[in-house]
């Protein structure tokens, strides 16, 4: 089976590659936990390999034999300017490695869909103030999830798309941005997905969201990546977890692998150690 690497190269290589290609996949973590330093990874990661081989080589190594780069790679923002996106990168990893990477890295700002039907004045999220014409236009609103459906359409097929984050589109349950419809386009996109052959990351925060949507979004995807925080003793470590994950969890269960301990340094977000069932 076609593998496309996440980018945390401790990691691929530990999954035979990285996520079968087809795959969404959601990062599921505590706040600082990990989750969204492993999106900035994979997204600059996949893109350094196409702007710059010799420097990948550096930072990853080498390719696992069954592991396909990306067509390109797309991050989906529906809060922060694109800048801002490098700009959070570049504190999760060295700066060179986030500039070369850049060249090869798409970054969506969906602002606008986002916050039309919000308080937040237009001009906050918006380049321009709108012209009376343009004013006139904007009463054609155009629903977030629908704009994000067909961005995805246009985008995904053999590509990694990066969307940051759920949480956003799950804030206010009470308006047409609320779980179900959301959990909708998640099964739709699983399906659609596994005929793309790309390889879609979903950010969510699960400080944010209760048990029960937390549990519909997992059974909306392929597999499930938890980060969380762990004590022990006096110190706290970040951990990663596979849940649930077709083609990735039997593999790493036959190597007896329950827990993986995390790091961020310069290449990005890492694994560490591996905790072995005792």
């Amino acid at each position: 089976m076609d593998r496309i690497p996440f980018g945390i190269s401790r990691l691929d290589a530990t999954i035979g590659g990285g996520a079968p290609a087809g795959s969404v996949v959601l990062l599921a973590g505590d706040v600082g936990a990990g989750a969204r330093e492993f999106c900035y990874t994979s997204a600059a990661m996949n893109g350094l390999a196409a702007a710059d081989p010799s420097q990948f080589e550096l930072y990853y190594g080498d390719l696992e034999p069954a592991a396909t780069l990306p067509g390109s790679v797309h991050y989906v923002s529906f809060t922060d300017e694109p800048a801002a996106v490098l700009d959070e990168m570049r504190f999760s990893m060295a700066d060179d490695l986030v500039d070369a990477a850049s060249d090869e890295l798409t970054v969506t700002d969906l602002a606008q869909e986002y916050f039309q039907l919000t308080p937040v004045p237009t001009d906050w999220y918006a380049e321009t103030t709108p012209d009376i014409r343009a004013l006139g236009e904007s009463q054609k609103r155009r629903d977030v999830l629908e704009v994000l459906g067909e961005h995805l359409t246009a985008n995904a097929p053999g590509n990694l798309v990066v969307i940051d984050s759920l949480t956003d589109l799950l804030i206010d349950v009470n308006d047409d941005r609320g779980p179900t419809r959301l959990t909708y386009l998640l099964k739709g996109l699983s399906r659609a997905t596994y005929r793309w052959g790309g390889l879609v990351l979903l950010l969510v925060n699960t400080d944010s969201i209760d048990d029960l949507t937390l549990g519909r979004l997992k059974d909306a995807v392929d597999g499930t990546l938890s980060f969380e925080w762990e004590s022990g003793g006096s110190e706290r470590a970040r951990t990663l977890v596979v849940e649930e994950f077709r083609g990735v969890l039997s593999r790493i269960e036959s190597e007896n692998i329950v827990r993986f301990e995390t790091d961020v340094h310069d290449a990005g977000f890492d694994i560490s150690n591996v905790r072995k069932i005792r």
